[in-house]
């Protein structure tokens, strides 16, 4: 055949690159049941925990207060992944309200197992304000 080139034996067989060797294979397992099961107690302590670290000696201001909620949530959120609890996503919200003599209601909507999902709420009180914190977790395949 003339003009071609025979191929040898390491161009036929290519490589892949590097990146997709690095993807792993994994067979389903069909499991509907979480290995280590969220347990309410254990977060629901942690997060009262970070709560009254946090907060108990502080006074309500209102400027530095949604500062303070994003950094509380993420550290509680950090604290409940340590937990390894497998299967479960988390929504973490932390709520901090001036005591001034008013109602308040909070509440929230999602789709929801009632068999899986879970949620716990931590509070903190102090003289000057009320601190909230509402850790959703929701069972995921």
């Amino acid at each position: 055949m003339k003009g071609r080139r025979s191929r040898s034996q390491s161009e036929t067989l290519s490589v892949a690159p590097v990146e997709e060797q690095a993807k792993t294979i994994s067979i389903n397992t069909y499991r509907l049941e979480s290995r280590n099961k969220f347990r309410d107690c254990l977060v629901r302590d942690k997060a009262q925990e970070i709560l009254m670290n946090k907060l108990q000696q502080d006074k309500y201001d209102g400027v530095s207060s949604p500062f303070l909620c994003a950094s509380i949530s993420e550290e509680i959120l950090k604290a409940v992944k340590e937990f390894g609890f497998d299967r479960y996503k988390y929504v973490v919200s932390v709520l901090i309200v001036e005591k001034a003599d008013q109602a308040m209601i909070v509440a929230s909507r999602c789709l929801w197992d009632v068999q899986r999902d879970t949620w716990i709420s931590a509070k903190c009180e102090t003289d000057t304000f009320i601190a909230l914190a509402l850790v959703m977790a929701c069972y995921y395949d």
